[in-house]
């Protein structure tokens, strides 16, 4: 003989209780959250976008890989990557959606309109359970994206002192800071040598002669940050190109005023660049996070538009023949 549950199952007509029916006591008390559908739609999106990102990205549609440090930056956030996201996020969510509306349990004698509302919150929770879990399987990557503008910024807010001691540390010889210390220090094989003076010209000459190049740079470093050479690092370096090269003071100290010069030139064209990389690094992240927030609206929509179509098909599906 067929349980009292069965008997109510097998008695709800076009999504209505039969006349007569009194609903089961257990189901009337239990919750209106059905946990194990939600939890089943949200994996069933969150594969999905998986799959669809991990297709997309080999089709060159998408700018997210589910790769570790793989994303690619928000300057590429090209139509067709735009579409894909949206595309992704609405047939992830639906499938989500749908899942949790068809799975869940049926209500017996509960409003229509309570149950379009139950249906609507278990899809919406499907969505954003597989949001969050999506996230964080690519946090990583959303952080680069959203990130990006804010990190160009910061580095660009650095200054060109961070710039300077960059140039001098990262590559002495063969960097930008090498070339204007070695441009200080080329003789002039048509000029005439200056005049010695014995013993304190020979005594600076030793000195110099050890590692001229790296105590100069070291103050051209401290010195760009200062924004200007002070006259006695302008006439201590020039001392030091006058024994090197054999120039006369006055013509090394002017070689050091315009090699001065120079490098300070290159540094604000540097910091330009760096600006202008950051403000298209910033109106590229402000667009694509507005588009993935696009996405992510018609995601929650579709979510809870589709997990209604689910939970009618259950009501009004016909019991199966016993």
């Amino acid at each position: 003989m067929p349980s009292s549950q069965a008997v109510v199952l097998n008695r709800f007509e076009n999504g209505r209780l039969a006349p007569g029916v009194e609903p089961d006591a257990l189901q009337a008390g239990a919750s209106a959250v059905a946990w194990g559908a939600i939890l089943a739609g949200a994996a069933a999106a969150a594969a999905l976008s998986l799959i669809l990102l991990i297709l997309g990205t080999g089709l060159g549609l998408s700018a997210v890989s589910p790769w570790m440090n793989r994303g690619i930056s928000a300057n590429t956030f090209g139509v067709s990557t735009i579409l894909w996201v949206i595309f992704t996020q609405i047939l992830a969510s639906a499938l989500g959606g749908y899942l949790a509306g068809r799975l869940r349990t049926r209500w017996i004698a509960v409003p229509a309109d309570e149950v379009y509302f139950r249906d609507t919150a278990h899809g919406f929770l499907a969505w954003a359970i597989a949001s969050l879990a999506t996230a964080a399987l690519l946090a990583s990557v959303i952080t680069s994206i959203v990130g990006s503008g804010i990190q160009v910024g910061a580095a660009q807010d650095a200054g060109t002192a961070v710039a300077a001691t960059t140039m001098a540390e990262s590559d002495r010889e063969g960097g930008p800071m090498g070339y204007f210390v070695d441009s200080l220090f080329r003789k002039d094989l048509n000029a005439a040598p200056a005049a010695a003076v014995p013993d304190r010209r020979d005594a600076l000459a030793a000195s110099a002669a050890e590692q001229p190049a790296a105590e100069v740079a070291r103050i051209f470093i401290n010195d760009i940050r200062a924004g200007t050479m002070p006259e006695q690092d302008t006439r201590y370096v020039g001392q030091v190109v006058a024994l090197r090269t054999g120039l006369t003071q006055a013509a090394a100290e002017q070689r050091v005023t315009e090699a001065f010069a120079r490098l300070q030139a290159t540094l604000r064209e540097a910091q330009t660049t760096a600006t202008e990389a950051a403000d298209t690094a910033r109106k590229a992240t402000a667009d694509a996070s507005l588009w993935l927030f696009v996405s992510l609206l018609a995601g929650a929509f579709c979510a809870s538009l589709v997990a209604i179509y689910g939970g009618r098909q259950r009501d009004f599906s016909p019991p199966p023949a016993i």
